[in-house]
């Protein structure tokens, strides 16, 4: 029996050696010489990024020394010069910051929330979303009208005159990828309230954009469109778990009444900046890789997933191919973009900069889903450059980018798109972003240090090769 055991034993041992060593051995096996030359650099990434990483700590003090950075808030102020300092202590060839006006919305007292069923006051958690206005100062109460989307919400029609309407349209929980999920039901946080208002609503709350039941409202921008400011209505996010509540509770008293208090505001655009770096091009210095991530964030929170996990990544980028001696023939500018969340203000100014300079981008890459474990690439590009980046998935795979496929860049690049330019975004894991997506719990301690960095590795493989293979207007194309 001890025989067995050990023999037993020995086989685990093999198999566990002959599974640490397949990565390997599948990598090289089927590469040219100068894939496997490409293999070498992108595992010194990794080994770089996990040993000697900077990303972390970037994070950390950028979280817990700053914290939340709304548009044209002190905090995002601060933000900017913290950018700016880190980008010249990394080593960039030259570092700038570029003016933008942004939109300065205030979220002012703590918002309250409840109503009363069977003589009991429910305490409801909730927040104001990005540039509603407020309540009034005492407040509003009214009764509830529950729809599930803007179109059933559209054909109640008249119905909702004098209501409080309770958007409850929850996530697709069948869908893997969750950014899927909040694409079917996000409208409903942006348009509720212009839906709602022109049909003489009295404010709107919407269900919260998560998979998850809990606690955390979850915030977010909205637009009140063209409509005029006698029809604009407050607009709130409550709790997924005061939605599943504030639903039954509606069934067994459909005349309750709930009252919500905000004081929230809009006051006249800020001065702020975008903040870029680059490291020249040895060959092609006019041809430009952007990779960036955006610095603003809302303020519930500290930004750490949404995005101060991309910025750090992004000049991680720059610091991994520095540390690894690697001289790109492209110049690699990082960028730092102000006002995603509410207005992509930066990112337009950017692309409109870029137009009046006359420079040529090849390339983008944006890291705006969280921090968790990667997971691939989601390529915008005409069909040479999209089959060329899916063509490296065999030095990418190993190090778990097995996603290579067609979709969207992101909001910060996307404003670069032409038929030319190739734009990826970054693809993290995502069964865990909208757990802290836009809320108070979108904190530093949220981010795993080891999935952060093999984020940064896995985004400066991608800018080698895209910076020595993309397809350009110079190079002839199979």
């Amino acid at each position: 029996m001890k025989k067995i055991i050990t023999l037993v034993s020995a086989i685990a041992i093999l198999g566990a050696c002959a599974e640490k060593n397949s990565t390997n051995t599948i990598t090289t096996s089927a590469l040219s010489s100068e894939e496997k030359k490409d293999s070498t650099h992108i595992k010194q990434f990794f080994n770089t990024a996990l040993t000697e990483g900077k990303s972390y700590e970037w994070l950390r003090d950028l979280t817990q020394n700053i914290g939340g950075r709304l548009s044209g808030s002190p905090e995002a102020a601060k933000a900017v010069v913290w950018g700016e300092q880190l980008m010249k202590n990394v080593g960039l060839d030259s570092v700038w910051l570029q003016p933008v006006m942004v939109p300065h919305w205030v979220r002012g007292e703590k918002e309250q929330a409840y109503y009363t069923i069977n003589n009991q006051q429910k305490q409801v958690p909730i927040c104001a979303l990005g540039f509603s206005i407020a309540t009034p100062e005492n407040g509003i109460t009214g009764e509830v009208v529950e729809v599930k989307s803007l179109d059933e919400a559209k054909k109640m029609g008249d119905q909702l005159s004098g209501k409080i309407v309770f958007f409850n349209g929850a996530f697709d929980e069948t869908l893997i990828n969750t950014f899927q999920a909040y694409g079917g039901c996000v409208g409903q946080r942006f348009s509720g309230a212009r839906v709602c208002g022109e049909l003489g609503a009295k404010a709107v709350i919407v269900r919260s954009m998560t998979n998850g039941i809990n606690d955390y409202p979850h915030t977010g921008t909205m637009s009140y469109g063209d409509l005029p400011e006698d029809k604009q209505i407050p607009a709130a996010a409550i709790s997924s778990r005061a939605a599943e509540n504030l639903s039954n509770d509606l069934k067994a008293n459909p005349n309750l009444q709930f009252y919500f208090k905000q004081s929230c505001k809009t006051l006249p655009d800020a001065p702020s900046h975008n903040v870029i770096g680059e490291i020249k091009g040895t060959e092609n210095p006019e041809k430009i890789i952007v990779v960036g991530g955006h610095l603003d964030s809302w303020d519930l929170g500290e930004g750490a997933h949404d995005d101060g996990t991309g910025v750090v990544q992004s000049l991680e980028v720059a610091y991994l191919l520095k540390k690894n001696n690697i001289k790109p023939k492209n110049t690699i500018r990082v960028v730092f973009f102000m006002n995603e969340e509410n207005g992509t203000r930066g990112a337009k100014e950017y692309a409109k900069q870029a137009k009046l300079n006359n420079e040529i981008h090849v390339a983008g890459l944006e890291s705006d889903a969280g921090g968790h474990t990667p997971r691939g690439f989601s390529i915008d590009a005409n069909k040479n450059n999209t089959e060329l980046v899916k063509s490296w998935k065999k030095l990418l795979a190993p190090y778990g980018l097995h996603d290579l496929i067609k979709g969207g860049s992101g909001a910060d690049i996307s404003p670069l798109k032409n038929n030319e330019v190739t734009l990826v975004g970054y693809r993290p894991d995502s069964q865990r972003y909208f757990d802290y997506h836009h809320t108070v719990t979108d904190t530093f301690d949220k981010v795993n240090k080891r999935e952060l960095e093999l984020g940064s590795a896995s985004m400066a493989s991608l800018v080698y090769l895209m910076d020595k293979y993309l397809y350009t207007d110079d190079k002839v194309k199979p």
